[in-house]
């Protein structure tokens, strides 16, 4: 596999947090245009990509290679994600430009676990 950046990106009600693991720069973006609706975290696609892309720019530089994200909402997942919540959060990660990503629901995570995380799904998948 090739290097890569491990992004953690922390997803809340039309704000994110994004911080880069493997040099510990973090943003927290807010939108004035919301993503989030009534009943989902992400309901406006374009408008979270976009403030992705946009935090990536700033955590990352200008790195070649493309990041692992580890994806975590952490609002509005009472009673878990349906199954199209899920895709859609995978979906947004490799919009944004991840090689992968990766989903967790739980508590909030150190730079420790998150890197645990992402190894114990790439274990899963080989």
């Amino acid at each position: 596999m090739l290097p890569s950046n491990t992004i953690y990106i922390k997803i809340y009600i039309n704000r994110v947090h994004i911080r880069n693991i493997d040099d510990q720069k973090e943003i927290e973006l807010t939108t004035t245009t919301p993503f989030t609706s009534e009943r989902l975290l992400i309901g406006n696609f374009t408008v979270i990509q976009s403030l992705i892309k946009k935090g990536l720019k700033i955590v990352m530089g200008k790195k070649f290679f493309p990041p692992i994200f580890l994806m975590h909402p952490i609002e509005k997942v009472e009673g878990g994600l349906s199954q199209v919540e899920e895709r859609v959060i995978k979906d947004l990660a490799v919009l944004a430009g991840a090689q992968k990503g990766v989903l967790w629901l739980g508590h909030e995570l150190n730079d420790k676990e998150v890197l645990q995380k992402i190894n114990q799904n790439q274990e899963m998948n080989e």
